[in-house]
């Protein structure tokens, strides 16, 4: 629930994970690229896992993506 969550401001997660604010906030705006040191280092930051934020990746790129089916007239 809302009221349970913790909220961590941009400063918190970078100097917990070791990382400098403008270098965090241009990652967060995809103007640098994180290594996956670095990825996992944000994620505990933010009391996630590395492999949890991955399989919520891939579950929503699965759910976007579409699969378009051709019906052809056997006839």
């Amino acid at each position: 629930s809302a009221s349970s969550e913790v909220i961590m401001r941009e400063g918190d997660v970078a100097r917990e994970a070791r990382v400098s604010l403008g270098f965090l906030s241009e990652v967060e705006r995809g103007q640098k690229e994180a290594s996956s040191e670095l990825l996992n280092a944000i994620c505990t930051a933010l009391g996630l896992t590395l492999s949890s934020v991955i399989t919520d990746v891939a579950h929503e790129l699965t759910t976007c993506e579409t699969v378009k089916l051709t019906v052809v007239d056997a006839a």
